[in-house]
């Protein structure tokens, strides 16, 4: 039996009700894990940064990701500190999220 994460979409809609509106906005999501909430709010974004250090969820993030969302989703298998030194020098974001993270 397959287990169906947040059918209500409440986690969705608490994220849409605290960061607002997401139109033409680049986001960091950092943990984003297989990329299950990422699909959910990247249509929204103009661009969305995703990182998590488990390298299998983020190559399954990448392999399941619906086409529609391909060009506007980029995943890193990383630290957030590696991030922040290296691949993600430099790049400035307008909303950061961290949903199941903490």
């Amino acid at each position: 039996m397959a287990i169906d994460i947040d059918p209500e979409i409440s986690e969705t809609q608490a994220l849409f009700d605290f960061a607002g509106e997401l139109a033409g906005l680049r986001v960091l999501e950092i943990g984003c894990g297989e990329g299950r909430l990422t699909w959910r709010y990247a249509s929204q974004a103009a661009h969305v940064t995703a990182i998590d250090p488990d390298t299998e969820k983020v190559q399954r993030a990448i392999s399941e990701t619906p086409v529609a969302l391909k060009d506007k989703i980029v995943f890193h298998a990383c630290e957030l500190e590696d991030f922040a030194a290296g691949v993600g020098l430099g790049q400035t974001f307008d909303l950061a999220i961290l949903s199941w993270s903490l």
